[in-house]
């Protein structure tokens, strides 16, 4: 992730000091110019969707989210993701309630992200329908 990136992003969607400005920043809580969490978490999903085999797509049903240490100009990121369970739903066949541990570490191994979303998703074949 560029500084230019950074400052880009938080302009349009964050538009704090420590996002937005390096010297203001630097008197900051971060110490530093810092990312915003939300463009973290924008870089995890795009990295999720083209990683994770999903048949139909899924729905976010929830989740718990962290950011333990500030995303830096330099870091480069990567999402470390375990899909810890799996529940067929039996109201609805086709559909599961999966839950996932998903880590983004920077290329020190650094965690920047905890992500542990709740999942609706469709099993492959299944019809997808509107919700009404």
């Amino acid at each position: 992730m560029t500084e230019a990136e950074i400052i880009a992003y938080a302009r349009q969607f964050d538009p704090q000091p420590f996002h937005t400005d390096p010297v203001a920043a630097e008197d900051s809580f971060f110490g530093g110019l810092a990312a915003s969490g939300w463009h973290t978490a924008s870089v995890t999903m795009r990295l999720m969707v083209e990683a994770i085999p999903l048949a139909n797509g899924v729905i976010g049903a929830g989740g718990d989210l962290s950011w333990p240490a500030p995303t830096r100009a330099g870091d480069v990121l990567h999402v470390e993701a375990t899909i810890e369970a799996i529940v067929p739903s039996r109201s609805r066949p086709g559909r599961a309630a999966v839950a996932v541990h998903c880590r983004t570490l920077n290329q020190h191994g650094e965690m920047r992200q905890e992500f542990r979303p709740r999942l609706i998703a469709w099993a492959r074949g299944s019809e997808v329908r509107p919700v009404s």
